[in-house]
């Protein structure tokens, strides 16, 4: 049986927090007793996620911050606004992210994927980690996929926006390898603090994922949808990690249905993933 833990006095951060495994577990993370800031782009979807919230758990510490990441200069707002609110993080959930059918680029002209489902969490988890390296024990719970092994060679760093050609699942599963070496560089950097680092695989979800596609990938998620996991059943590798006393101390693992399971041969690439995080730390202005 998974065990989670009361979460009482302890603040989470949850970004991509008004649909889907967010929101499912911002609710769980709420019923625990933590305070949860749920992190979203849409203020009329804010609001009616904190109003879902507060009625699944009366007596919920919820709250929000608004911050769209296709903008580099609002990651930067959102982890000022926070700090500005709260003087501790004890785990910072980072869940944002989407699948797109053709490139597009964020308003800092990176590929859209890139830019948000790496790019985004990559910066804002080092502008919190002074607040998270304060409040230890903390942790960073990171999303992956098992898309990440959509992408069998290494990472392309001679075209990493994939302007030369676009294929959706190839771009999509490397953002995803990106979020499992970047867990795994971090936690390396994290060994003499009380900090660790986990990304996890919540499994095929019925949410709202997919739909902004077109085509095939669009089809597939409104034919079958009815067959994928449910939103909450998704967020429960992600809440275990967050709240468990089974995984204190666990950093740099990769986990499915609340296990630890082992990525592709490329995401245990170290030279890779200190490449990536060099490069990562180049395109997003990081000091480290």
């Amino acid at each position: 049986m998974v065990r989670t833990a009361r979460m009482d006095g302890k603040v989470c951060l949850v970004t991509g927090a008004t649909r889907g495994i967010g929101l499912e577990a911002c609710k769980a993370l709420a019923s625990l007793g933590a305070t949860v800031v749920l992190v979203g782009r849409d203020v009329g979807r804010i609001e009616s996620s904190l109003a879902y919230v507060r009625q699944a758990v009366p007596d919920a510490k919820v709250e929000s911050l608004q911050a769209d990441f296709t903008s580099l200069k609002e990651v930067h707002a959102l982890a000022e606004a926070f700090k500005a609110r709260h003087s501790r993080l004890d785990v910072l959930l980072n869940n944002a992210g989407l699948i797109l059918h053709e490139r597009q680029v964020t308003k800092d002209g990176f590929e859209a994927m890139l830019g948000i489902n790496h790019l985004a969490p990559f910066l804002l988890t080092h502008l919190l980690l002074d607040v998270l390296k304060a409040s230890g024990p903390a942790r960073v719970v990171n999303v992956s996929s098992e898309a990440h092994r959509f992408y069998f060679p290494k990472l392309d760093f001679s075209d990493l926006q994939s302007e030369r050609g676009f294929n959706m699942l190839r771009v999509y599963g490397a953002s995803k390898l990106a979020n499992i070496l970047f867990t795994r560089a971090l936690a390396r950097r994290l060994k003499e603090t009380q900090v660790t680092a986990n990304v996890f695989h919540p499994g095929v979800v019925r949410s709202g994922f997919g739909h902004n596609t077109q085509g095939w990938m669009n089809f597939t998620v409104k034919a079958f949808g009815m067959f994928f996991l449910s939103a909450e059943k998704g967020a429960r590798t992600g809440v275990y990690l967050a709240s468990s006393p089974e995984v204190e101390g666990v950093s740099g693992e990769y986990f499915i249905n609340c296990r630890r399971r082992t990525p592709s041969r490329t995401a245990r690439n170290e030279q890779l993933a200190e490449r990536l995080w060099q490069v990562s730390e180049e395109l997003t202005g990081v000091k480290t």
